[in-house]
């Protein structure tokens, strides 16, 4: 399997395929609106803004296993990421990274790179996958985005 076998939900519930990605560096993110590391929209967006036009896109996915900290539908999470951060880069639909119901996608990112572990320990654990599909790091929660951009830059 490839990450661009994998179909996700936007927040409307369409269907997006990952093969609408195949070529680009992603950066795929557990998130939640409630959160301590909440302000990382901050610099997630930061990250769009400065490295987009190079073929740097940022998968958002609430999720609200974690304390309860992504309560909201996922149209209000869109709207308070748009609204307080600002955000431009695509919010998916909410969805579950552990578990019983864990998302297809998390299950595959969780098994390439299971350097902290095999499960999501909390909200704001982001994957790094490249322009071939490959997942190629995985970053803790209390990683801030920013220090994650020397390997933006690698794979671009």
């Amino acid at each position: 399997m490839s990450i661009y076998d994998y179909t996700v939900k936007d927040v409307t519930g369409k269907s997006v395929s990952m093969k609408d990605y195949a070529g680009k560096v992603l950066l795929i993110v557990n998130t939640a609106t409630g959160c301590g590391f909440t302000p990382q929209y901050e610099g997630l967006e930061n990250l769009y803004q400065r490295f987009q036009a190079e073929g740097f896109e940022i998968l958002d996915f609430p999720c609200n296993q974690f304390g309860n900290q992504a309560p909201g539908s996922n149209e209000e999470i869109q709207e308070f990421c748009q609204l307080r951060y600002h955000t431009t880069f695509k919010t998916f639909g909410k969805i579950e990274v552990n578990g019983e119901n864990e998302a297809p996608l998390y299950q595959f990112l969780k098994k390439e790179q299971k350097g902290l572990g095999a499960a999501i320990k909390w909200n704001f654990t982001k994957f790094i996958v490249d322009r071939n599909g490959k997942v190629v790091k995985r970053f803790a929660s209390a990683t801030p985005p920013e220090k994650i951009i020397p390997t933006i830059e690698q794979l671009l």
